[in-house]
């Protein structure tokens, strides 16, 4: 069958700009509500990329996400929390999105275009054979991001994908791919809302239960998290309170002198 980009179907509605706001609201709304339901028809695939990528950081290798435009940019988000949720080093989840970091804000012409490009931006890192490299493409037909994956292949790097269209040539070719089917856009072709919403969905899905299984997470507790302002500090505190049952002077106290929840958790039951 051809492969036919359901993304870029006309949306159902028309005449928007004669829509009134809250008519507005309510149909972006009521098509907001179909994304998770297509996740949830993923999972099986999510599943088996998560796994993978469990098992190559726990052999000392790296996540990386390519994206162009949107998709880059969510995965750059992605990657940039991680540090600060789960505590990780700056350089164990990784986003790269066509057009270098200028485009994070500014749309880069045709960068999504360039097939070459996607390759020389992952050797900068040094890949090798422990790292997995997901790319993140709504349409599943960005040249930089196929091509970013193929070369990786080459490499013997594991590969994913995350894309909203079923059949896609990004899917393919990547061995681990993830379809999450959105359909149609409320409004024609802008796959920032709808499918942006699922690429979210399913990064948040990919990295959370990996640091999870990496034990980056003590109960349901982000005891690695970094403590880079007054309110984390006090969420610590809190979480020291609730895990050894002393009071709020102790728990500071304990924060203060070993910087980390997880340290001085370990080190009140190793007194």
């Amino acid at each position: 069958m051809p492969f036919i980009r359901t993304t870029e179907q006309p949306s159902k509605y028309g005449h928007l700009e004669k829509m009134p706001v809250a008519e507005l609201l309510s149909n972006i709304n009521n098509e907001d509500k179909t994304v998770p339901l297509a996740v949830e028809k993923a999972l099986p695939q999510i599943e088996k990329l998560v796994e993978k990528t469990i098992e190559q950081l726990k052999a000392g290798g790296r996540l990386f996400y390519i994206g162009a435009g949107t998709s880059g940019r969510l995965g750059i988000v992605d990657a940039s929390e991680c540090p600060p949720t789960f505590g990780v080093p700056f350089d164990l989840v990784i986003g790269i999105i066509a057009g270098g970091d200028m485009a994070i804000r500014k749309a880069v012409e045709f960068a999504e275009d360039d097939d070459e490009q996607a390759w020389a931006d992952l050797s900068v890192w040094n890949l090798n054979e422990n790292d997995i490299v997901v790319g993140i493409a709504a349409s599943g037909t960005t040249p930089y991001v196929i091509s970013g994956i193929e070369k990786c292949n080459e490499n013997n790097i594991p590969t994913g994908c995350i894309t909203c269209n079923a059949g896609s040539p990004l899917a393919a070719v990547a061995h681990y791919p993830v379809e999450v089917v959105t359909g149609p856009e409320f409004v024609t072709g802008s796959s920032r809302m709808k499918a942006g919403t699922a690429q979210k969905l399913v990064l948040n899905m990919l990295s959370t239960a990996t640091m999870i299984q990496l034990g980056r997470v003590k109960g349901n507790r982000m005891v690695d998290m970094q403590l880079s302002n007054h309110k984390l500090i006090a969420r610590g505190v809190q979480m020291i309170m609730d895990e050894l049952g002393i009071p709020q002077e102790e728990a500071a106290l304990l924060l203060e002198e070993h910087e980390n929840v997880r340290k001085a958790i370990d080190a009140y039951g190793n007194r």
